[in-house]
């Protein structure tokens, strides 16, 4: 695997890591080829659920840039997929091993036409057959392959020759069309109670910022991956002109933007909403502003042209 090239990632869930010396062994069921990502994440206690070792997640089939080649098995890569102007303009910057990466394409011009639209699936070798690809989660891209067969759709996956299989139900066709306030609503909505993990970004474990990243991937917009950033490539709007599936963003005096969520109620005179991935509480959760959350509100930011009325 030369330096500079464009690879993809074989496993359902890889996380990006600050440096390989940063893993530990009870990160050994994340390193995997597959990795056990649900068996990782219960084995971390509160301190490790939010240590800053993992940076990012990324999903299968998601590209990455090779920038540099350890011999104990280390990649250096920059998920271009994941933008991070304030880290590498091509991308967000981190570590995984090499076993997880794959230069095989997904079709014949790699472009993704389906997303999983469930929380977590599986890959299957045949259709009902045997897991191939355990883990996958939503907002996964996917190549079609196929009309589905008896209720199930083949696609194609990196690393893998030929099609593999997943329930037609949880995927779809990727969208085309900016997402209504609804949709982004209704897809962080199944993302309520999901753990917090920093750097996570997937079902098994999430941060504030990977929950808007994921939810508008599933969506198909491409967003940054950090608060800071994600603000910053927004249109910030005037504190009472936000709307449901907009974002508020929250920063302590002179410091960065230390957390975001997703608007769900625009009523000033009763009560500010937003559904986020709580650090305090462990978890994905709805809730209303909090007294300490209204202290430290930045203001409202909208993505593109905004949710959709």
């Amino acid at each position: 695997m030369p330096l500079g090239t464009e690879a993809m990632v074989r496993v359902a869930v890889a996380a990006l890591w600050s440096s390989p010396d940063a893993v530990r062994p009870v990160d050994a069921p994340a390193l995997g080829a597959p990795a056990d990502v649900g068996a990782w994440v219960a084995g971390l206690d509160a301190a490790r659920q939010a240590g800053e070792a993992v940076l990012s997640q990324l999903l299968l089939g998601e590209r990455v840039l090779v920038t540099e080649l350890r011999p104990d098995g280390w990649a250096h890569v920059v998920a271009v997929e994941q933008p991070s102007a304030r880290l590498d303009p091509r991308g967000y910057p981190g570590w995984l091993p090499i076993t997880q990466l794959t230069t095989a394409a997904t079709g014949a011009d790699g472009t993704a036409q389906m997303v999983v639209d469930t929380a977590v699936t599986a890959l299957h070798a045949t259709a009902a057959g045997p897991v191939a690809v355990p883990g996958v989660v939503l907002g996964t891209r996917l190549a079609g392959a196929g009309a589905p067969v008896d209720g199930w759709q083949p696609v194609l996956a990196p690393g893998h020759t030929g099609a593999l299989w997943l329930p037609a139900a949880h995927v779809v066709a990727a969208p085309t069309t900016p997402p209504t306030a609804e949709q982004v609503l209704s897809v962080a909505a199944r993302l309520l109670d999901v753990e917090y993990l920093w750097g996570g970004m997937s079902a098994y474990g999430i941060d504030c910022s990977g929950l808007v990243h994921l939810v508008w991937r599933r969506l198909g917009v491409q967003v940054p991956r950090d608060a800071s950033d994600q603000a910053t490539a927004a249109r910030r709007l005037e504190l009472g002109t936000e709307r449901v599936g907009d974002l508020y963003s929250f920063a302590r005096p002179g410091r960065r933007i230390h957390h975001i969520g997703i608007v769900t109620a625009t009523e000033p005179r009763r009560e500010r909403r937003m559904l986020h991935a709580c650090h305090g509480h462990r978890r994905v959760l709805e809730e209303p502003l909090s007294v300490e959350r209204n202290a430290t509100l930045l203001g409202a930011h909208r993505l593109g042209a905004g949710p959709a009325r």
